[in-house]
């Protein structure tokens, strides 16, 4: 079982720019993870299974929509708070992390925001608690960065919608009560549907075989005519700005997230530097060792003010799709770099399991490459400064 000795880098004091609470949030995630996730997650991780167990455990926390209004059970926090969660989870793991993105941005966030008053009431307070859990359906078979040309449809049966086709590389999909699918109507229209676990025809076939997020679950969703009540759709949104809207959410998490996974790698081969003897002194002594660690915690630092700042502004209501797709890659981007990085300082222990690097290297090779592929969020940026759109 593996000893988490973790300690923060902060090397420019951003925490002066965070609230009390904001640090009461950061220190009941952090040792959360420290007595309940470390001591396991490597366990899991090489064993490729999820520990289902942490779902009520992340409910219990708060961890599962924290900037949801109270009264649909969240935790009514602002973006700032919901930031430091998800750094605090992906600190430990990004698998973890996106268990708790998924529920929190993908499935709840859509549900309040596109939802009606009974949706809301129905679904927000069990998936708060953890009682039920959700996956999101957007990703297909054809279609992974060209979400709008989706081939999942639905048409309009009197009393039900009859819905069919499939998705692909869903987070938590095989063991979810609720998936809020995206799919077209007969005007091939984009609309969202909740599609609930036991309805005939919806099936969720496990992932194997991943080197990748191993403590997440991941799996299909195909739909085989499956009947859905219209009280199920979701009424407030159409056209592909639903999705969208949700992905801005959950990339938003996962620019604070990565950063995690990179302090964690830092912090890591830090220590590691000033054990480590060879030649009669410790390798940290050693210039490009310095050079190593001094490039990552300056990455890590310009990338903890960028998130900082990016949450100033969608608590202000003034971020852009744009400015969430530039922090999402940065974050992911430096982390791998540091992860890599990282591993080299420790030599051959740092493709262990007794070091967390291998695990992080690994799972950010997913994370820079899911909710928006490294390159696409470059053409979103770039798109923004030229007023040129590179898709088309």
């Amino acid at each position: 079982m593996r000893q988490d000795n973790y300690q923060f880098h902060d090397y420019y004091l951003v925490d002066d720019l965070l609230t009390a609470e904001h640090k009461l949030i950061r220190e009941t995630v952090r040792t959360f993870v420290k007595q309940k996730l470390s001591p396991i997650v490597e366990e899991y991780a090489q064993k490729a299974e999820f520990p289902k167990h942490i779902i009520k455990e992340l409910a219990e926390i708060g961890a599962f929509g924290p900037s949801i209004p109270t009264e649909y059970g969240g935790g009514g926090l602002d973006e700032i708070a919901y930031g430091i969660i998800m750094q605090e989870l992906e600190r430990c793991d990004s698998g973890i992390r996106s268990t708790a993105s998924v529920q929190g941005s993908l499935v709840m966030y859509p549900i309040y925001k596109y939802g009606n008053e009974e949706q809301r009431k129905k679904y927000l307070p069990k998936l708060a608690k953890g009682e039920l859990f959700g996956c999101f359906g957007l990703t297909e078979p054809n279609h992974g960065s060209n979400p709008a040309g989706m081939e999942t449809k639905f048409v309009d049966k009197g009393d039900h919608y009859l819905l069919n086709g499939a998705k692909m590389w869903i987070s938590n999909a095989p063991l979810a009560d609720i998936a809020v699918v995206w799919a077209k109507n007969e005007a091939g229209k984009i609309q969202g549907l909740i599609v609930e676990r036991g309805m005939n025809g919806f099936t969720t076939p496990t992932t194997h075989n991943k080197w990748s997020l191993r403590v997440s679950i991941t799996g299909e969703l195909v739909f085989d005519n499956v009947k859905v009540p219209k009280e199920n759709l979701l009424p407030n949104v159409s056209g592909i700005k639903g999705p969208l809207g949700c992905l801005s959410s959950a990339r938003y998490g996962i620019a604070w997230g990565a950063i995690g996974a990179a302090l964690d790698c830092y912090d890591t081969a830090l220590r590691y530097s000033k054990e480590r003897m060879q030649f009669g002194k410790p390798i940290g002594q050693f210039q490009l060792q310095q050079k190593k660690l001094a490039e990552m915690i300056t990455e890590i630092t310009k990338a903890q003010l960028l998130v900082w700042r990016l949450g100033v502004l969608k608590n202000e209501g003034k971020a852009t799709a744009g400015q969430i797709s530039m922090a999402k890659r940065n974050s992911c981007e430096i982390a791998l770099n540091i992860a890599r990085e990282s591993r080299q300082i420790l030599g051959g222990m740092g493709i262990t399991g007794e070091y967390p690097i291998m695990r992080h290297l690994m799972n950010l090779e997913t994370v820079i490459t899911y909710e928006g592929t490294h390159d696409i969020h470059l053409l979103i940026t770039g798109m923004d400064v030229t007023g040129l759109d590179a898709f088309k």
